[in-house]
């Protein structure tokens, strides 16, 4: 089994993304392919889960739109990615936070995790 995953991370290439987790808010930049047309869109929200590891590492975003929630699993090692950016890194207390789902509004905000600068 061992062998079957370093073919795999051979064979894939490996993006430098910034670190992120549960909690914070992030902009990916995804490519969409229509057609012979390839266009970018972005997707802005807040990371829900961080899942799996190597070439099979994703995360699921979610995000409020029309009063609707929507999620999106992005894989980590997916060539459509383009760009991630973390907007807010959240202070939260478990891995998944699905109980954001059940939230709206005010309930459903989450504390920006305090910087500290070293001097």
């Amino acid at each position: 089994m061992d062998k079957i995953k370093e073919l795999a991370n051979e064979l894939t290439q490996v993006n430098e993304w910034p670190e992120f987790g549960s909690g914070d808010t992030l902009n990916v930049t995804y490519k969409i392919k229509e057609g012979d047309k390839e266009r970018l869109q972005s997707f802005k929200g807040t990371v829900i889960q961080r899942r799996g590891s190597g070439t099979t590492e994703t995360f699921t975003i979610r995000k409020i739109s029309g009063g609707t929630g929507v999620e999106r699993i992005f894989p980590l090692a997916s060539p459509f990615l383009e760009k991630i950016v973390v907007e807010k890194q959240g202070a939260v207390r478990r891995a998944r936070i699905f109980y954001l789902r059940d939230r709206t509004g005010k309930s459903a905000r989450i504390k920006e995790r305090k910087q500290y600068s070293k001097k």
